[in-house]
């Protein structure tokens, strides 16, 4: 389940081949799970910088924010954000 303070990191490969590291998330607000409704099926998130200072919030859809980097077959996923911390 999605709350507010969860961190997901990328799992965009493309990220490893910069030096960049992984990029992380943190989740600010709830899932709007309202039909009808502006936004729905997406939750608030925002940017963390290496300091850990949040930045660039924006609203994505909650079908990229998954609970493991493999999917159920084993096989690493290639986007979207996984759980880092709950």
């Amino acid at each position: 389940m999605i709350q507010p303070g969860q961190i997901y990191r990328s799992l965009d490969p493309r990220d490893e081949l910069y030096g960049e590291g992984p990029r992380r998330i943190k989740v600010v607000g709830k899932p709007m799970t309202i039909p009808g409704v502006w936004g729905f099926g997406k939750v608030q998130i925002a940017t963390l910088r290496e300091d850990g200072t949040e930045t660039r919030r924006r609203r994505i859809s909650i079908d990229q924010l998954h609970d493991s980097p493999t999917t159920r077959d084993g096989q690493p996923r290639r986007t979207g954000y996984a759980l880092e911390q709950p």
